[in-house]
């Protein structure tokens, strides 16, 4: 999926940028009442890492606008395994229908 990318902006220092507006799932985000943009997927972010993948917790931080998700930090690894992650959450309906009924179940509110 070409609208996930994962860049090294200096030696060392690395940014995951997802495209908002530009994923398999847009539609689908919308009808579930949301807006597919960057605020959005911060969430989603925020959900795999509390729910699916603890361990990546405060190894990037998020920096998202509305028309881009990024995240940042030092940790190459962190990176592209919430890449990995994103992407599956970003090319299955099923999975990201998933994702939102349970943040609502749980009183996740996504901020977008």
């Amino acid at each position: 999926m070409d609208s996930i990318r994962l860049h090294e902006l200096t030696p060392g220092k690395f940014s995951l940028s997802l495209d908002a507006g530009s994923t398999d799932v847009d539609d689908l985000i919308a009808e579930l009442g949301h807006e597919p943009n960057g605020y959005f997927w911060e969430g989603v972010a925020q959900l795999l890492v509390s729910n699916e993948a603890p361990a990546l917790g405060g190894r990037f931080a998020y920096d998202p606008e509305g028309s881009m998700f990024v995240a940042y930090g030092t940790d190459r690894a962190a990176l592209e395994e919430l890449a990995i992650r994103m992407t599956a959450v970003a090319t299955d309906p099923e999975r990201m229908r998933q994702l939102v009924a349970d943040a609502e179940a749980n009183g996740f509110e996504f901020d977008d």
